[in-house]
């Protein structure tokens, strides 16, 4: 039996992506030759209530992309799953752009790995930050978030879900163990 330990509520969740979008404003100086990228799928979401902070505080639209990276997993060959393809959807241009990578977690290091491979075949982007909501540790490779909404050490074994209402109705972060 899993035991489910609530860590972020809602009003926890949006007061971390209001930060966030702040801490991105500041470090790029404002919104100029930002693009907002989201990792299919837990990180569309978060990423699309990042630009609309941003958006909304810059008085300027700021392009989005959801980027999906299961081809460039390195691990699609040694898995007994078929592999499940969503759509990317990036219609600009990267090239010389300021890219927002934005998941839900980071944790070995191994899908931001993938989704910068990805990225790459869409142009040459000046720089590439990651914003995450969550980073739990247990890094395999050396990749770091830029910024993050909690800093959540966890064991190896326990499950961290984000659950946005997006998709399940209502905005938490939980650890089940067991």
């Amino acid at each position: 039996m899993k035991t489910k330990k609530v860590v972020m509520n809602a009003e926890e969740i949006d007061r971390s992506v209001t930060r966030i979008a702040s801490e991105i404003l500041e470090a790029n100086m404002g919104a100029e030759d930002l693009v907002i990228i989201g990792i299919r799928a837990g990180g569309m979401f978060l990423a699309k209530r990042l630009r609309d902070r941003i958006s909304r505080t810059e008085g300027t639209e700021i392009p989005f992309g959801i980027l999906d990276i299961t081809l460039y997993r390195d691990d699609i060959l040694t898995s007994n799953r078929k592999p499940a393809l969503g759509k990317t959807d990036i219609s600009f241009s990267l090239d010389l752009k300021k890219v927002i990578l934005v998941d839900d977690v980071i944790f070995t290091g191994r899908t931001i790995r993938a989704a910068m491979d990805a990225l790459i075949d869409f142009g040459r982007p000046k720089l590439i930050q990651l914003a995450v909501l969550i980073d739990r540790g247990h890094r395999e490779l050396p990749i770091r978030a830029d910024f993050v909404g909690r800093n959540l050490p966890s064991s190896f074994w326990e499950e961290v879900n984000v659950c946005l209402t997006e998709t399940t109705g209502n905005d938490e972060v939980v650890i089940e163990e067991g």
